[in-house]
């Protein structure tokens, strides 16, 4: 501050109180200022700084930018089928754990790829309704399931087994799909396929947890002896018609998103129907009896599904088609 002083004090015996001094040059005080702001150390310059803020800000807006343009592809891709199942994952995640543990998220997104690349959004997003209508229904009266012991294991959160035995038949009609066997003739046919497996899983899900809640009376399907809750191949009024208003409302679903029509939608119910008896008949008959301990829920799940898959075809090919005609 002395310093300071004592300039000022010289400078103004030369320069009238009223005026300031010119300089030809840079004024010392900004001279001296650049030295000292020269020597405070080492540190990076700002503007380098600035250029890698722009460099990085640059590169996350080409990556944001490409998966924009990978989420709105109007054909589905590999790629966008990829993109978009990240974004939802991500976004969904809070969900997905109620229902999946970890290797069974995996699972999922695998199948969420596959079913995207065949079928778009409207694929994907059908799916999506079967996990939450399966998932809500799971965690019906979960402890009083619990308390019987006929609860889903690890709170109904089903892993990698679970999900492709509930997909098996699906994924085989997206594949087939995705590469055109049988050309376009056949392309509607795996479409129906893949939504009546779907509209079959969610009616065995939704008829055997809401049946093991408030079924009154449960009966073997093959003999209708009156069984307790949660026995194999058992069947009760209440799951029965729940998992037919399931069916029916996923099978609309699909018709509204315009992956099948109204007629193909009647096809997928009824397929569901069948298939789901011929599931209870398998388990009540073969399911934990000697010699078929390989019978387990999972290989029961794949024949169930594939049932109703392979029973909607059929309905559409020889009922439908000359019913329409």
């Amino acid at each position: 501050m002395a310093s300071i002083s004592s300039t000022l004090v010289l400078n103004s015996t030369s320069v009238s109180p009223l005026s300031f001094p010119r300089f030809s040059s840079p004024s010392p005080f900004a001279r001296s200022y650049r030295l000292r702001h020269r020597n405070l150390g080492s540190s990076p310059s700002p503007t380098v700084n600035r250029s890698d803020g722009a460099m990085a800000a640059t590169s996350m807006e080409g990556v944001v930018t490409e998966a924009i343009k990978l989420i709105q592809t109007t054909s589905p891709t590999w790629k966008s089928a990829v993109a978009n199942n990240v974004l939802i994952f991500v976004l969904g995640s809070p969900l997905l754990v109620t229902g999946l543990s970890a290797s069974g998220i995996a699972a999922a997104f695998l199948l969420g790829t596959l079913t995207w690349r065949a079928y778009g959004s409207a694929g994907f997003l059908l799916v999506a309704a079967y996990f939450v209508m399966g998932t809500a229904a799971t965690k019906v009266k979960m402890s009083e399931k619990e308390a019987q012991g006929v609860a889903e294991k690890k709170k109904g959160r089903r892993g990698p087994r679970s999900v492709i035995g509930s997909s098996a038949a699906g994924c085989v009609c997206a594949f087939l799909s995705i590469y055109q066997v049988g050309g376009s003739a056949f392309s509607q046919l795996f479409r129906l396929g893949f939504v009546s497996s779907f509209c079959t899983k969610v009616s065995d899900t939704v008829s055997s947890e809401i049946g093991k809640a408030y079924g009154k009376t449960t009966y073997l399907a093959t003999t209708f002896k009156i069984v307790p809750r949660g026995t194999e191949g058992a069947m009760s009024v209440e799951g029965t018609l729940a998992g037919l208003l399931a069916s029916f409302f996923l099978a609309s679903v699909g018709c509204f998103l315009g992956q099948i029509t109204p007629p193909e939608a009647v096809v997928c119910v009824l397929a569901s129907q069948i298939a789901n008896l011929g599931e209870s008949i398998i388990g009540a008959s073969f399911q934990d009896k000697e010699g078929f301990k390989w019978l387990n829920n999972d290989v029961v799940n794949v024949i169930n599904i594939s049932l109703g898959t392979i029973v909607a075809i059929l309905m559409q090919q020889f009922i439908l088609q000359n019913w329409v005609k």
